[in-house]
């Protein structure tokens, strides 16, 4: 089979296209034939070493990816043979991510792809709409769980609408009943949010959006969904009603945080940080279950159309894919690797 691997820590070009054996999987494992690799910014960091040293002699990159099963170890259901899936956290821990024509994974990290939806729907899954479910389910006053009306009665402000996780928060957010107030940076942005669902979209760089937001929800949000804590806290601060949660899933720019106590011990602010590799098995589980409800539910499409444009590189030019996530793409760069 063809792989992509590199050796070592380092930019784009420590990446190559290789030939290695088929992986058998092993008790607990299947194979799948990967049709499409999804590629997130921390697909990027891990290559490179940002988020520390490479743990094995040699990695086949990315987390996230969809295909079709096609051989399943001991203890596996035969069954599963032959079913369309989508994978996440594919290369936690293991260094056979998704960059390859075929992966072996536990068997719990390929889920059943619902039949509505494509492998560039399933592809696009993992990281963004795992972090989003997380980021929309641990405030004080909110669900643990998401489904149509969870959310009902609720505002999410959703910083960064035009991201990939972004993205995945205004759609499920939306499909949970929430009201969606998306924050962009210029008028494409603003299309690309509002394509995905948020019900109003505010140019962060005009006007003053704080007010514009308190005239949409005068008591407040109440989850913020934050991309840019450092950048955005004082934005963030000014709109969050009582009791109202900060869900800070990165901190693009890292700008230093700098915390008003005061204000947040009067709001009774709630802080949660995101990542997914830590988050545990039951929050993870939970996710997993509601995001494929999600796309059963047709509420998490991909595309230009739907706010989430598809930037394509075939396996061969997985590096130049790699340059375009690191160079800030907007949408969702994907990598076909089998028809």
């Amino acid at each position: 089979m063809k792989a992509i691997i590199h050796r070592d820590n380092g930019d784009p070009d420590v990446l190559q296209l290789v030939d290695r054996d088929l992986p058998a999987p092993g008790p607990g494992e299947v194979r799948v034939r990967i049709a499409v690799s999804g590629i997130n910014p921390t697909d990027w960091k891990a290559r490179s070493g940002a988020t520390g040293p490479q743990r094995f002699p040699e990695v086949t990159p990315h987390l996230d990816g969809a295909g079709t099963i096609d051989a399943v170890g001991d203890g596996v259901d035969q069954s599963r043979a032959g079913q369309r899936v989508w994978l996440f956290l594919a290369a936690a821990g293991r260094p056979t991510g998704t960059a390859a024509e075929f992966t072996v994974v536990p068997a719990d990290r390929a889920v059943p792809l619902p039949e509505e939806a494509g492998f560039d729907v399933g592809a696009s899954l993992g990281v963004p709409a795992l972090t989003a479910h997380r980021v929309l389910t641990v405030a004080e006053d909110g669900p643990r769980r998401l489904r149509p009306g969870a959310l009902d009665g609720k505002v999410v402000l959703v910083a960064g609408g035009a991201g990939a996780v972004g993205h995945a928060v205004i759609q499920l957010a939306r499909w949970a009943g929430a009201t969606v107030i998306s924050t962009v940076s210029g008028p494409e942005k603003a299309r690309l949010a509002t394509a995905a669902g948020a019900h109003h979209v505010i140019n962060y760089r005009e006007g003053d959006p704080a007010a514009d937001i308190r005239e949409i929800a005068p008591d407040g949000v109440d989850v913020v969904a934050e991309v840019a804590l450092g950048a955005n806290l004082a934005l963030d601060m000014a709109v969050l009603r009582t009791r109202g949660t900060v869900s800070a899933y990165g901190n693009e720019g890292d700008r230093p945080v700098e915390l008003d106590v005061m204000r947040s011990m009067v709001l009774n602010a709630r802080f949660q940080f995101v990542v997914l590799y830590t988050v545990g098995s039951d929050p993870l589980a939970a996710a997993v279950e509601d995001v494929t409800a999600a796309v059963r539910g047709g509420a998490l499409p991909v595309g230009e159309e739907h706010g989430l444009p598809l930037v394509r590189f075939p396996l061969d030019r997985t590096a130049d894919a790699h340059r375009a996530v690191e160079r800030g793409a907007v949408g969702k760069v994907l990598v076909d690797v089998t028809p």
